[in-house]
């Protein structure tokens, strides 16, 4: 492995880690690893995050993670070495390919110029290896090679394969197994037989339950596996001693029993189990293959010379031109240069209708062009799309915790040792208070004990409910970061507006202009003075006047929530607000006040503009609301929920726009930090607020909500902060955003709820509890069937949520 200077954040998938207990266990171990700085385990993911600073770290959290009985998901490889002269080539190709990020093993023989390599197939892959053979004058011979998710997913479906032939033919080597045990128990060589059958589903089939076991125990854990092999080894080892050693209990007056239908089909079930869940847990990750999916394979690049050439989309580079061909995915971000489209974009942000790209407009990775052909030249690549932004947002989503999650984890980690020592606690009730049949009702009903419990469905009930729930989100549009804020959404029961580019479209426009003196200076003074500004509202006046020259200012300053000022001839020039002139003590004429009133009250914001003594001129802009807000505010009334609008707009526009979508609630005339002094005192009254909005302005409020909502097409920093971003600025995502919060939180009421009643109804039946009132004993075989399929039963019940409205 390389060496780092400074620590490395690397991804490790992770296999076999089932639940949240299994991933404790894992997290528990690297926290003892020297060089590893920080460490944090996703259990939806399947991967662990780490941070090293030293060499050997990645290999030894390898080494660590399999000596606890899970599995990194690694590829081993051998490339034939080219141009090796001598043995000490073979060593230098070595050394550069150890050098290599995500390299966990690597050794080259030169007898027979072979290079064996154990690598990370998400952070490095056979170019890369290539790359840095061919830096120090060798070369490997390499087969193409797919994406790193595409080896990922052909590791993960071999796994299924494997799992799925091992519970086929587990249950074809249980049926007679079952059959002789219930209805021919009396017939010649019949426990041979049975013992024939059973032992390959034992020690064959369900060999992996024993090794993890094993691992466990050296490293003094225990999990789902503990609990599998130490009661299937109990029924097989005891069944193996009264088959052979028969005359022990004849000699007492006893029937020898064998059990091998107990251990077969109990390891049977759990299979069954386990391939169930594996894949209903695949389904619940569909959203983010979707995403996955979008992006093409190759792309038709236009090379300088004007011709065609289909290349890869990992050639592919900033400022490069690519054809759009009718029907075909759009590869990465870009800005179109030629020819017009109308562009599919639902899978971005949930609306179904097309939208018509024009010339000098963006269109985005993973959208699909419709009839239209256009070029267009490609600004963001790889990681850097849009689509590949979310695709990681969705992915750190579903692997981050619900604060429900600690709970579960807490009892997770005492559960499998306290299941162990109930089941040692019924066995030894049953000897002591069991009878004539003491022992071997004991050891059944602390086999059945150990089978029925069931960790796996309380690590699964939360996690597979957060993986369905974002992944529905970002199907709808609405990009959430975290599994907190989605549970917290919920609770919201009042939410805050911010009105440019939220309510209204947030494209303004100068509709109106009135000056005292209309002559060409003031106006090269005032575009100079918008142009320096980077407030949309400024944005809108250096458009409207376009073919004005701008001149140079100094002393710029722009003062928050108000406006700017700046010099020209050693004369003051201000324009901003209403505010901004009267603490200047700036003289307004009644022409100019009436004018601006008037347009107040027509929704309009109103931009003054003056020298240090007297207002010059003012502007109305108008930004028109978008169609859907006044929708989206109703069905935000129609749930309950207080809506509040703020805006640093004056009081006549604020009223005007507030009566135009229905707000109730509304404050004018807001600064930054006011807004977020508002949403103080709206928690003080113990409200669970969200905030939406879109700008630079509006992140300390953000920051400051209990739910924080950005608009898709504001600020980079709206949405850094934010905690959920809406893809289409629609305000219509939002209520549908609460609707998935409780949805999702009902999901993991459901699932926890029956993953405890599960466990507290099942271990009692289990260990006997009806016998001595209706001498009902559960059998393990039906134990097993209940293991098996309480799992199922939970991760079924969060795939509901894919198909609620």
């Amino acid at each position: 492995m390389a060496t780092n200077n400074s620590s490395d954040t690397i991804y490790l998938p992770l296999e076999n880690v089932d639940s949240e207990h299994c991933a404790m266990i894992v997290d528990k171990g690297l926290a003892q690893i020297k060089g590893v700085e920080s460490h944090k385990v996703e259990f939806n993911n399947r991967r662990a995050v780490i941070s090293v600073n030293t060499n050997s770290a990645v290999a030894d959290v390898v080494k660590t993670i399999k000596s606890l009985g899970y599995g990194v998901t690694t590829l081993k490889k051998s490339f034939p070495v080219l141009n090796m002269t001598c043995a000490s080539c073979a060593v230098s190709a070595e050394s550069i390919i150890k050098t290599l990020e995500g390299v966990i093993n690597a050794s080259v023989n030169y007898a027979n110029a072979t290079l064996s390599v154990e690598y990370l197939p998400n952070v490095t892959n056979p170019q890369a290896l290539q790359k840095a053979v061919q830096s120090i004058g060798y070369d490997l011979l390499i087969e193409d090679e797919s994406t790193q998710q595409d080896s990922l997913e052909a590791l993960h479906e071999k796994k299924f394969s494997e799992l799925k032939t091992k519970t086929t033919w587990s249950i074809i080597f249980s049926v007679p197994v079952v059959i002789i045990g219930m209805f021919f128990m009396n017939m010649p060589y019949a426990n041979v037989i049975m013992w024939v059958f059973a032992t390959p589903v034992v020690l064959w089939f369900g060999k992996d339950f024993f090794m993890n076991a094993w691992k466990q125990v050296n490293h003094r854990s225990a999990n789902m596996d503990t609990l599998v092999a130490l009661s299937t080894g109990i029924a097989y080892v005891f069944s193996m001693f009264n088959m052979l050693f028969s005359e022990f209990w004849h000699s007492r007056g006893l029937h020898a029993h064998v059990y091998f239908e107990a251990a077969s089909v109990v390891i049977a079930f759990i299979l069954l189990g386990k391939m169930l869940e594996e894949k209903a847990k695949g389904n619940t990750s569909s959203a983010i293959k979707k995403l996955i999916g979008l992006q093409p394979k190759t792309i038709t690049l236009i090379q300088p010379d004007g011709t065609e050439k289909q290349t890869a989309i990992e050639d592919v580079m900033e400022g490069d031109t690519i054809l759009v061909k009718p029907g075909e995915k759009i590869a990465v971000d870009g800005l179109l240069i030629s020819g017009s489209s109308y562009v599919d974009e639902s899978m971005l942000t949930g609306e179904p209708v097309p939208v018509l790209k024009n010339l000098n407009e963006k269109v985005f990775a993973g959208t699909i062009n419709q009839k239209g052909s256009f070029q267009f030249k490609a600004l963001r690549v790889g990681k850097d799309t849009l689509l590949a932004h979310i695709i990681k947002t969705v992915q750190d989503a579903q692997g981050s915790k619900a604060p429900v999650q600690k709970l579960v984890d807490k009892i997770a980690a005492v559960f499998v040792p306290v299941v162990m020592g109930i089941a040692v606690l019924t066995y030894i009730v049953w000897m002591l208070l069991g009878g004539e049949n003491s022992l071997v009702h004991g050891l059944l009903a602390a086999v059945s004990v150990l089978v029925i419990a069931c960790p796996c469905a309380l690590g699964l009930a939360t996690p597979t409910a957060i993986m369905v729930g974002v992944g529905k989100g970002a199907e709808k549009g609405i990009l959430i970061k975290d599994a907190e804020s989605l549970e917290l959404t919920k609770k919201v029961n009042t939410v805050v507006l911010d009105k440019t580019g939220t309510i209204t479209e947030g494209k303004p426009q100068v509709t109106a202009i009135r000056w005292l003196n209309d002559d060409d200076s003031a106006k090269q003074i005032f575009v100079s003075l918008e142009k320096q500004s980077e407030h949309p509202l400024a944005e809108a006046v250096v458009k409207y006047f376009e073919t004005v020259q701008p001149i140079s200012l100094s002393s710029f300053e722009s003062i928050t929530g108000k406006g700017v000022k700046a010099t020209y001839h050693n004369e003051t020039y201000f324009a901003g607000n209403r505010n901004l002139l009267a603490e200047n003590n700036i003289i307004t004429c009644a022409e100019l006040e009436q004018q601006a009133e008037e347009w107040s009250n027509q929704s309009k914001t109103v931009i003054w503009f003056a020298d240090k003594k007297k207002a010059i001129s003012v502007v109305a802009i108008s930004d028109k609301v978008k169609e859907t807000s006044v929708e989206a505010i109703k069905k935000l009334q129609d749930m309950s929920i207080e809506v509040y609008m703020l805006t640093g707009d004056n009081e006549a526009t604020a009223q005007a726009i507030a009566y135009q979508t229905g707000i109730k609630h509304y404050q004018a005339e807001m600064q930054p930090q006011h807004k977020a002094d508002f949403i103080k005192e709206l928690q003080h009254q113990r409200k669970t607020v969200a905030m939406v909005g879109d700008g630079i302005n509006d992140s300390t409020a953000l920051a400051t909500a209990d739910v924080s909502i950005a608009m898709g097409k504001g600020s980079d920093i709206a949405m850094d902060v934010a905690k959920m971003t809406i893809i289409s600025s629609d305000l219509n995502k939002i209520p549908q955003a609460i609707r998935l919060s409780k949805q999702t939180v009902a999901t993991i009421k459901q699932n926890l709820f029956w993953a405890f009643i599960y466990n507290l109804i099942g271990i009692p039946i289990a260990a006997g509890i009806l016998y001595p009132i209706n001498g009902f004993l559960l059998n393990p075989m039906i134990a097993g069937a209940a293991m098996a399929m309480s799992s199922v039963s939970v991760v079924s019940n969060s795939l509901r949520l894919k198909w609620k409205k």
